[in-house]
C-alpha cells in the first residue's frame, strides 16, 4: 500500500506498558486509509478499551483539539483515562446508552468498534451510530472474522453475522439502480454510503452523502448529464452479445486460413469459455501463439 505516513506502524516501537491488541496488518491499513487525516481536530469515538494501548496512539495521531470518546463496558476501564480522552462506560448494545453518548459526545468525524465483536453488538452499534457520523466521515468495524465464528452468533453464510449485513449494504448503496423488483426497493443509505471496502477482518464504510447519480456525455469541451441512468427502467444494452461457432479444424492450414483465423478470434478467445478455448482453438493458439496454455 502507498502511504503518505507510517504513524501507525512506528507507532508499535512507541508503545508503553499498556498494551495495545491487533491484527498484523491493521496498522498499514490505517496508514493507508488515514493518511490525510494526521494532525486533523476530529471528533472521534472507539468502542473497546481493554488494556488501554490504542488510546495515545488515537489521541497522538489526531491534534489536541481533537475530541477522543471510547467506550467499554468493564468499569475498570475508567482507570485507563489519560489526558485529553475520556472513557464511558456501557454496553454497544444498550441503544439508550449509545444515545446518551451521541447527544454528549456526537456527531463523529471517526467511529472504530473494536468492541466485544459479537454479531448483535456490531450491527447495533452501526444501525445507531451511523446517523451520527458527520457526511465524508469514517465508519470501521474490526475483527470481522469473527463473522464465521458461531461462538459470536457468527457463522459462514449466517445472515445474521456483520459480513452478510454488510453485503447487504452494498446492494442498498446500488439501490439508485433498481428496477421494478418489489424485493429490491430504494433504500435512503443509498444517498449517504460512498463506498464499502473489505479487507482481511475488517470493514470499512465511507459517508457521502449525495445527489441522485448522474452519466456524463464530454465531446470538444462540452459536458452533458443525464439521469437517464437511474430513470430508465427494463434497460437492454446497445450492444449485441458475439455469438460463437461450434468449428472445429485441421492441423493443417495455409497461410489465407490462418489470417482469416487470426482476424476472427483476436480478441476474443478470452471471452469464450476454457472448455470451448482448449477444443476448438488449439491449433490456431499452438499456430499463432505458441504452446496452447
Amino acid at each position: 500500500m502507498q502511504v503518505g505516513s507510517n504513524y501507525f506502524q512506528s507507532f508499535l516501537q512507541k508503545t508503553d506498558e499498556k498494551s495495545l491488541y491487533k491484527m498484523k496488518h491493521y496498522p498499514e491499513i490505517y496508514d493507508e486509509l488515514l493518511a490525510n487525516w494526521q494532525g486533523r481536530a476530529v471528533s472521534f469515538l472507539e468502542i473497546g478499551v481493554f488494556k488501554g494501548g490504542s488510546l495515545r496512539m488515537w489521541r497522538d495521531f489526531f491534534s489536541e483539539n481533537s475530541k477522543m470518546t471510547f467506550l467499554d463496558i468493564d468499569p475498570a476501564c475508567k482507570a485507563l483515562e489519560i489526558q485529553g480522552v475520556e472513557i464511558l462506560i456501557g454496553n454497544q448494545e444498550d441503544t439508550n446508552f449509545l444515545h446518551k453518548v451521541i447527544k454528549s459526545k456526537g456527531p463523529f468525524d471517526l467511529i472504530v468498534d473494536d468492541g466485544g465483536h459479537f454479531m448483535s453488538q456490531q450491527i447495533t452499534s452501526f444501525q445507531h451510530l451511523w446517523p451520527a457520523l458527520n457526511d465524508k466521515g469514517i465508519y470501521v468495524v474490526e475483527d470481522t472474522h469473527t463473522s464465521y465464528w458461531p461462538g459470536f452468533e457468527g457463522g459462514y453464510k449466517n445472515p445474521n453475522s456483520f459480513v452478510e449485513f454488510a453485503k447487504d449494504l452494498i446492494d442498498k448503496m446500488h439501490s439508485w439502480y433498481r428496477e421494478d423488483d418489489p424485493n429490491f426497493p430504494f433504500d435512503p443509505l443509498a444517498r449517504e454510503i460512498g463506498s464499502i471496502s473489505f479487507y482481511d477482518s475488517m470493514i470499512v464504510i465511507k459517508k457521502d452523502i449525495k445527489d441522485p447519480p448522474v452519466s456524463i456525455v464530454s465531446q470538444d469541451g462540452k459536458v452533458a448529464f443525464s439521469s437517464r441512468i437511474i430513470e430508465t427502467k427494463n434497460r437492454v444494452s446497445i450492444f449485441k452479445k458475439p455469438k460463437f461457432e461450434t468449428t472445429y479444424f485441421s492441423d493443417e492450414l495455409d497461410k489465407e486460413q490462418m489470417f482469416l483465423l487470426r482476424s476472427s478470434f483476436t480478441g476474443c478467445a478470452q471471452h469464450l469459455p476454457k472448455t470451448c478455448r482448449h477444443r476448438r482453438l488449439r491449433v490456431l493458439w499452438r499456430l499463432t501463439c505458441g504452446p496452447f496454455p
